[in-house]
This record gives C-alpha cells, structure tokens and sequence, in this order.
C-alpha cells in the first residue's frame, strides 16, 4: 500500500498526510468508506489535522463528510485503492501494525515515523537486514532521494537502525541502500507485509 500510495500521491505530498493516507486506504470498507476514530487520528501525532486532511483532499485521494464527534468519516475518491489486495481483515490488521509500530518508533516527527514505517516493510520476515532501491525509499516517504542520507542518519540515532550503506549509481543519488534495524525498530510481523 505504501507503495502504491507513492505514486498515486503528488511528490510534494508530505509525511503526515501520507500517514494518515495509508491509515485511511487500509482500513477503507468495500465501498471505499472511512470511518477513523479520532483516538487514532491523535495516536497518528499528526502535524496539523486540518492542513492535512485538506493536502489529501487537494490531492484528490478522499473527502471527507459529515459525521459524528467521535470518527472522521472519510470517502476514498482513488478507485485503484479497492483493487489493492489483501483482504479487509488483513488490512485492518496491516493498519493497527503501522498504528502501534510507527507511533512507538520514538522518532519525533511524521517524516522520521513514516521512514521508519518504510524501512522495516521492506524488511524480509525473521531478518533485521534489508535492501531496496533508494529512489523507490525515498518515493514513499515524500523526500528527494538525496534527502535520504540525513535521514537515514537520523534513524540511526533514534536507534530504529543500526547502521546503512548505499551503493550509488555513477556517483548519483540513485542505487540501493542497505539497512539493519536498531534495537527501537519496528520489527517486522506478517501484518506488515500487507501494509507494503
């Protein structure tokens, strides 16, 4: 989903909004209907929910509409979403996993929670080690891939990797960075695989 996410969103999209984009596409019904409590809006620690909300709207992913006092009831416009598998019960799972994972990463900030997120989905099940290609990385997380070196450092002081290397292309910011997850990462569940 995060990766489908990358390329549905504008580039510019920024972190919170794609976190709360994920939250919204894994826990939509067969309808493509939201309905996220606000205790899980407030666990996502969100920058300013109403800026956000309004970037998702701008991007043409969902509306929001009237509801309660106690959810936000979302209307995914993205008809490719529905096509995106597995199933709403392992999504709903995914969605908690990334709930739970990325808001007990102790980074503090949405862009370090959503980096984090992205690191360790691409991490193999029962490994602490990964690899992927630093542009498709830096895609999820709404960055340049330039970006990413400082912010791979700042995972590694936070302590959800341990150490990363990149292989770089010719000298430019493209290639594969390889990482291995700290003692504060996310490790990875059969949840989480869903959520990538």
């Amino acid at each position: 989903m995060l990766n489908y996410l990358s390329t549905t969103l504008p580039g510019e999209t920024g972190a919170s909004a794609r976190m709360l984009a994920l939250q919204c596409a894994l826990r939509m019904n067969d309808s493509a209907q939201v309905r996220l409590p606000y205790g899980v809006l407030r666990s996502l620690r969100l920058d300013s929910a109403a800026d956000v909300w309004r970037e998702l709207d701008e991007a043409g992913l969902l509306r929001t509409r009237p509801s309660d006092p106690r959810v936000m009831a979302v209307q995914i416009l993205d008809a490719g979403l529905l096509t995106q598998h597995p199933a709403r019960p392992d999504r709903l799972r995914a969605a908690d996993w990334a709930l739970r994972g990325a808001c007990s990463a102790r980074t503090s900030t949405p862009l370090l929670r959503l980096a984090a997120l992205s690191f360790v989905v691409r991490t193999a099940r029962g490994s602490d080690h990964g690899v992927a290609e630093m542009d498709h990385v830096a895609r999820e997380c709404g960055v340049p891939a330039a970006a990413l070196p400082p912010l791979l450092e700042q995972l590694v002081a936070a302590g959800v990797l341990m150490t990363w290397q990149a292989a770089l292309d010719a000298g430019l910011d493209t290639g594969e960075v390889s990482w291995r997850l700290g003692p504060k990462g996310l490790h990875p569940r059969s949840a989480i695989e869903d959520a990538n």
